[in-house]
């Protein structure tokens, strides 16, 4: 996934010290064995707001309604499902859609109601019930209920795209207990994040889609509850997403002050650089910038200097997950762990960030960077013991070595990554002959690596040059986001840029990104292809972990496995969001720790009348 005492009440329920928390209810405290009514969940201590908050402390409860936002979209779209396999679904359609729980931005790991107005807890843990709010409407005015909870959730599973299965996979049935209540059944008690798996379900509406098929990409605009709705499209090229101005939960607490925009515009483009022209020429009024060069360089332009355009970097306390070239181990060239150690020694970092990036990136040395949950040094205590159960199946540098990546010196003259990578390749049977890197039956080192964006050919056409310094022969191939997303699912790929987001508190997801089940799976998440007995049982034990000191003791264990397998050549990252926007906007006084909270912001009418009139003398 990504304060009060709450201990006395764990222990009453039968909850681990660290384990699901609920609030306090109103009542009081919880008799053994007796169930719980409560307005929040959260994975790391009790939730910070009362059963009473009125709105989110970082929003502005007043900011005003209307105006419209354009921002870009690359590719293309053929679809307003987003929940399938198939087709390209539209930026944004999921905005349509309420879901049962919301996620606070400003708090790890805890939800409070938005389609739910309660949650129960039965003193088993076996399970969740959500309690739908009355209030709650589909936009065509009809009441949204415990069976369309019931029907989204079989029809996610059932049809949707891969990651569905395994996130829900502990669920063992979900039942309407009348209009407004649906309770689901849990497989057992280990899962402790999975009432907020839950809590995090779009609904869907059953009466409209029983008419429709669920399999297949839809370009209808799809009936929701959510705070818009689909105003007009342009197959493709753009769409725009309506304000609606009855929104059912539109003074909820965890509403006000949000979705304050009377309208998201989407415009789609091929390329990033265009969609750049487009901003600086104020078709776009806002863009999050993740090319390093461009955020040094390319923002000097006349609207800018002039304070009509602004830029701000905004800190933020997520974690980073993992970023990389990724290879695909379904393809035999890949398979030895000295291979793949031979392809990171050869990516010079320090070269890259110095001439490309204009220093502005950290390293990424974790498969859970920038948290608590990064593996560091050599495995002791609890770590040590997990580690402990899995000696002779894992990695020997495991328990020996402290996990770090070559560095350079900058220069771009990385010979001794060359003399260690050529080592490790001889040793796995590759030898150089007439400056081509064989094998012993003299095929060529070859492989290509697949990109959905110009962006980056920056950054991959240097690693190819370096790779041809051993022999190999190394391709680069961009092809559009639609055909890419298509190869990505049916693994179609030699080597390609994967980025694993994570969480404070990584469970079920973990499933998707490495686990031999969703290696076989098309459209799964787990790009590399990692299939490990190992690695399976030391991702259950990160599901199943009871409580928060257990969970980081057993992702660190899991992250340490990782990284001595050498499955990608890690990225860098960054601690901020980069951000350019023209000067119509009102914003809340402080951020939320971890989201960028663009659903805060307002158009701000003075500011607006005031660019356009500025624009008028550009």
């Amino acid at each position: 996934m990504r304060r009060r005492d709450l201990l006395s009440l764990s222990a009453a329920l039968g909850f681990a010290p660290g384990a699901l928390h609920a609030a306090t209810p109103a009542g009081g405290s919880a008799a053994p064995g007796q169930a719980i009514r409560t307005h929040a969940l959260s994975l790391l201590g009790e939730p910070a707001l009362p059963a009473d908050f009125t709105h989110f402390p970082w929003v502005n409860p007043d900011a005003p309604k209307g105006g419209e936002i354009a921002l870009t979209a690359l590719g293309s779209f053929d679809s307003f499902n987003p929940f399938i396999i198939r087709g390209t679904a539209a930026v944004g359609s999921t905005m349509i859609y309420d879901t049962l729980l919301k996620e606070s931005a400003d708090e790890a790991s805890t939800e409070y109601p938005y389609l739910a107005q309660w949650i129960d807890l039965p003193a088993d843990r076996l399970g969740v019930s959500f309690e739908i709010n009355s209030a709650a409407r589909w936009h065509d005015g009809r009441p949204v209920t415990a069976a369309d909870v019931v029907w989204t959730f079989n029809a996610l599973r059932q049809h949707g795209r891969p990651f569905f299965r395994s996130y829900y996979g502990d669920v063992t049935e979900v039942v309407a207990e009348g209009e407004r209540r649906a309770t689901f059944r849990f497989r057992s008690t280990d899962n402790r994040e999975l009432a907020l798996i839950l809590g995090q379900m779009p609904v869907l509406p059953a009466h409209w889609w029983a008419s429709r098929d669920f399999t297949r990409p839809i370009l209808e605009a799809p009936l929701g509850s959510g705070p818009y709705r689909i105003e007009r499209f342009d197959a493709g090229r753009s769409v725009a997403y309506r304000r609606v101005e009855d929104w059912w939960a539109r003074d909820i607490p965890t509403a006000k002050g949000t979705q304050n925009f009377g309208a998201y515009r989407y415009e789609y483009f091929r390329d990033n650089t265009v969609a750049l022209e487009a901003f600086k020429a104020g078709q776009i009024d806002f863009r999050t910038e993740n090319v390093a060069r461009d955020w040094a360089t390319a923002y000097d332009f006349p609207a800018r200097r002039r304070g009509l355009v602004k830029l701000d970097e905004i800190r933020h306390q997520l974690p980073t997950g993992m970023q990389s070239f990724a290879v695909n181990l379904r393809r035999p060239l890949f398979q030895d762990v000295r291979v793949r150690r031979a392809l990171i020694e050869m990516f010079d970092y320090e070269w890259m960030n110095a001439n490309l990036f204009f220093g502005a990136y950290a390293r990424t040395n974790s498969y859970f960077s920038n948290s608590e949950l990064a593996s560091s040094g050599l495995p002791t205590g609890r770590e040590l013991e997990i580690l402990e159960g899995f000696r002779g199946r894992v990695p020997a540098e495991v328990f020996t070595q402290d996990y770090r990546l070559p560095t350079t010196d900058g220069s771009g003259n990385n010979r001794d990554g060359i003399r260690r990578a050529l080592a490790l390749l001889q040793q796995a049977g590759w030898q150089v002959r007439d400056r081509r890197l064989v094998n012993a039956q003299g095929q060529r080192f070859e492989f290509e690596i697949l990109l959905n964006t110009p962006s980056f050919e920056r950054v991959a056409l240097p690693y190819v040059q370096w790779l041809e310094r051993l022999g190999m022969s190394v391709r680069v191939r961009t092809v559009d986001p639609a055909q890419y997303q298509t190869r990505i699912d049916a693994f179609d790929y030699d080597m390609t840029v994967d980025s694993m987001s994570q969480s404070l508190s990584p469970g079920n997801e973990q499933r998707d990104y490495f686990t031999c089940a969703k290696a076989r799976e098309n459209g799964s998440q787990n790009v590399p292809g990692i299939c490990d007995p190992a690695i399976d049982e030391l991702v259950e034990l990160v599901v199943n972990a009871p409580d928060r000191a257990e969970l980081v003791a057993r992702t660190r264990a899991l992250d340490r496995v990782l990284l001595w397998n050498h499955f990608v050549i890690p990225h860098w990252h960054i601690q901020s969001f980069r951000i350019a926007f023209w000067d119509k906007f009102g914003r809340p006084e402080r951020n939320p720790r971890y989201a960028l909270g663009l659903d805060s912001w307002w158009i701000d009418p003075a500011r607006e009348r005031a660019l356009a009139d500025a624009r008028r003398s550009l």
